[in-house]
């Protein structure tokens, strides 16, 4: 049985490596300047040496960016974008506001982030990984973005005191957690009173095969931790929140699924027909209640106090 400091070094170690090809590339593309033609798309200085992030499509994490929405952001940012979805397109982020993506990886999502709350607001981005933090940084400088800070931390452990953003987003990263009650926890300790919860994340709808729920492979690549609808629901009311949804972005067929069971030793043909369409990437939506809103309240004790 996987504990869960064994399944956080896991994911340490899968998402270093993803960002540390990522830096390589990118020096590589530095050392190269202006020494051939143009990158092709989806890559770095493709000409000169450069090469895709994984070579390959991910039907999780491709095609998640509206059309211009990243065009001012460092290539970089978005070859490190390992996401199911688009929170900061769905959250409805204001001027002014704070926000806090939890796990920011390259920085991409805190990044749109500042632009949407503009120069008043700010964009925090938490991560356990010293190259990622290494990547979002330099994300941030060739950006020219100042109303960001990459904080390192776990998101179990959120590094911001009590009541302090108002808008929490994520990307596909909530489901990799080994302790899914306590990132809920902190995510509702850190907003501020009427704050919104806006992630995007990996859910089931319906029963999935114990064996690929021990996949250690498949849990680093977003799809063995997800969690079923009414237990992500049921956590996110347990933590405190309320009016929580759920709008399905993306359904995984039968074909999708061979794409991330290709690399767990399983029965592929037999399992993909089996979880097809069971998993979705959703853009979770819940409040923390107002300290003026009734249903804070712990108790009621009759007319004076209840409607």
């Amino acid at each position: 049985m996987t504990n869960d400091s064994e399944m956080s070094q896991m994911v340490r170690q899968k998402y270093g490596e993803a960002a540390r090809r990522v830096l390589d590339t990118v020096k590589q593309s530095d050392a190269n300047a202006g020494a051939c033609c143009a990158p092709a798309p989806g890559t770095i200085n493709a000409c000169c040496g450069g090469a895709a992030f994984d070579g390959t499509v991910d039907p999780i994490t491709s095609n998640l960016y509206v059309n211009g929405e990243s065009d001012q952001l460092p290539e970089a940012a978005l070859l490190a974008s390992l996401g199911c979805g688009n929170p900061t397109f769905l959250a409805d982020l204001k001027p002014g506001e704070t926000v806090l993506d939890l796990g920011s990886g390259g920085g991409i999502d805190v990044l749109l982030s500042a632009r949407r709350v503009g120069p008043t607001g700010h964009a925090y981005g938490v991560d356990m990984t010293d190259s990622m933090l290494e990547l979002a940084r330099r994300n941030q400088r060739d950006a020219g973005v100042e109303n960001v800070e990459f904080l390192k931390g776990e998101i179990e452990a959120i590094p911001l005191p009590d009541n302090s953003v108002h808008v929490i987003i994520s990307n596909c990263v909530i489901n990799l957690s080994g302790d899914k009650r306590r990132v809920l926890a902190e995510a509702f300790r850190v907003l501020k009173p009427g704050g919104r919860f806006a992630v995007s994340d990996v859910v089931v709808r319906g029963h999935v095969p114990e064996n690929i729920r021990k996949s250690m492979e498949l849990w680093v690549g977003c799809v063995a931790g997800a969690l079923e609808e009414s237990e992500f629901e049921q956590l996110l009311t347990d933590a405190g929140f309320v009016d929580s949804s759920f709008e399905p972005t993306r359904f995984y067929s039968a074909e999708d699924a061979t794409t991330f069971l290709a690399s767990s030793g399983l029965d592929t043909n037999g399992l993909a027909q089996e979880i097809d369409g069971k998993f979705m990437s959703a853009f979770v939506r819940a409040t923390k209640p107002d300290t003026n809103d009734i249903r804070a309240a712990k108790v009621c004790c009759g007319p004076e106090c209840c409607p």
